[in-house]
């Protein structure tokens, strides 16, 4: 195996993990948060912050830096019109997923306070949820346009 196929092995792979490792935290947290036990929803918002800093993050860093490399080393210019349209699709999905990061983390901590409290979730754990949820519909759209880019590399623009 060359250096090329094991950069482009490394790109698919954290491509994966990024995209499964993001939908599935977010289908259970999504659900955790509709379900009245406490318990649930703390065991899901601590899994998914974890799942967030042991497998998403990692992820985040390599696919750019594999993406450049293999971009670089097969000759493409960034300017390339299907190039540039995934980073851009890229570039908007760490935009939304960096507040979703925040949002886990206070929503995480009000669930495990609440319980520790013997209250209920305080108001503000609503907005946060929404805001959650509404962040993540376009990181998800545009991490599935960056898959249709990167498999089909149509010729964009003219």
């Amino acid at each position: 195996m060359n250096a090329y196929l094991l950069v482009k092995w490394l790109h698919i792979v954290s491509s994966v993990v990024l995209v499964g490792t993001g939908f599935g935290s977010a289908f259970y947290l999504f659900f955790a948060n509709r379900c009245a036990s406490l318990e649930a929803r703390a065991v899901v918002a601590r899994l998914v912050v974890r799942a967030d800093l042991w497998f998403t993050t990692p992820a985040v860093i390599a696919q750019p830096l594999t993406g450049l490399w293999l971009a670089h080393t097969a000759g493409w210019p960034l300017t390339t019109p299907w190039l540039l349209a995934s980073l851009l699709l890229f570039a908007l999905a760490g935009a939304c997923w960096l507040p979703v990061l925040w949002l886990q983390l206070k929503m995480a901590r009000e669930v495990e306070a609440a319980l520790a409290e013997g209250r209920g979730l305080s108001v503000q754990y609503g907005h946060w949820q929404r805001a959650w949820e509404w962040l993540g519909y376009p990181a998800f759209a545009a991490m599935l346009a960056v898959f249709f880019l990167m498999v089909n590399k149509p010729a964009l623009g003219g």
